[in-house]
């Protein structure tokens, strides 16, 4: 079940990126996607900040990825984050890295929404839920 559009950014490859190869790191992979999903927050009007001041913090709490072809130094990349599932406090996101619309990296990441004092699951706040296209 797709819930938002599907989100886009750019992601340039930098020496502190790479390998002594000039070759992507595999975990800097994850870190692009974590921007796009922070980005994906932000287009929605949705701060992280906030989040942790009302005692809601979002996390990873699995993660299936796919390596296909590795980016290299200098690569203009293109990360993708589409929701395709929610929960009562958790969503998954299907993510794409890509470079000229070949694909590099494929990723499932679960984000789980947690009580920032006990790190226990908690619902989705309103906002959220708003931007998830769900009502409480």
């Amino acid at each position: 079940m797709t819930t938002t559009p599907s989100f886009s950014m750019p992601v340039r490859v930098y020496m502190e990126d790479t390998d002594v190869g000039g070759i992507v790191y595999y975990v800097n992979y994850l870190k692009f996607m974590e921007r796009a999903r922070s980005e994906w927050l932000r287009r929605h009007c949705i701060n992280q900040q906030a989040l942790l001041v009302e005692n809601t913090q979002l996390v990873v709490y699995r993660l299936t990825c796919h390596y296909a072809k590795p980016a290299l130094l200098d690569d203009a990349l293109t990360v993708t984050a589409l929701v395709t599932d929610v929960g009562r406090c958790k969503a998954t996101f299907e993510q794409v890295v890509e470079r000229e619309e070949e694909l590099l990296c494929r990723a499932t990441v679960e984000i789980a929404c947690l009580n920032a004092r006990t790190m226990k699951p908690k619902r989705w706040p309103a906002q959220v839920l708003k931007v998830f296209n769900i009502s409480e």
